[in-house]
């Protein structure tokens, strides 16, 4: 193994740890266990550190626009050849669950690839987005109505203004 593979790995490691353990302070945090809560929390953050240095010394983070090209990139690899097999796998096994997780952010993926292609067009946009808190769809401007994807009122969608 290589150092840049390295990185790629211990990136994808420390990634996945920093979100998991956002997930199991939630649980903690519901179950009225705080302290456990805030040293899931306190780990996440850790991750995330360790993530970002890793990514940053792999060379991961460009120019804006080659950053844009590569998320582009890989939505559309996301939703044209990583997702549709996975929700085939879990329609043909009865995983409701994970079929639905599937469909909702396969449906999405395309958007984002979508939105990140409209960004490369018009680099120096001070565009507005809004976040569907259920699927992960995102609209650009001021969302109405209900997201097209999972049905959620945009009342309750999550504003990135800055």
């Amino acid at each position: 193994m290589t150092t840049k593979d390295n990185l790629a790995t211990a990136f994808a490691g420390e990634s996945q740890a920093n979100r998991k353990y956002l997930l199991f302070a939630e649980k903690a945090a519901a179950e009225g266990h705080k302290g456990a809560a805030r040293l899931f929390k306190a780990a996440a953050a850790a991750e995330q550190l360790h993530a970002f240095a890793e990514f940053k010394a792999a060379g991961g983070v460009k120019s804006t626009l080659e950053n844009l090209e590569a998320a582009k990139a890989g939505e559309t690899h996301e939703f044209t050849e990583m997702y549709p097999p996975m929700i085939e796998t879990a329609k043909a096994e009865g995983e409701k669950a994970a079929e639905r997780a599937f469909t909702l952010a396969n449906a999405a993926e395309k958007v984002h690839a979508e939105l990140y292609a409209d960004a490369i067009a018009n680099i120096d946009g001070d565009d507005v987005y809004y976040l569907c808190p259920v699927c992960g769809y995102i609209h650009k401007g001021k969302a109405e109505g209900s997201c097209p994807i999972c049905g959620v009122p945009a009342a309750k969608f999550i504003e990135f203004a800055d």
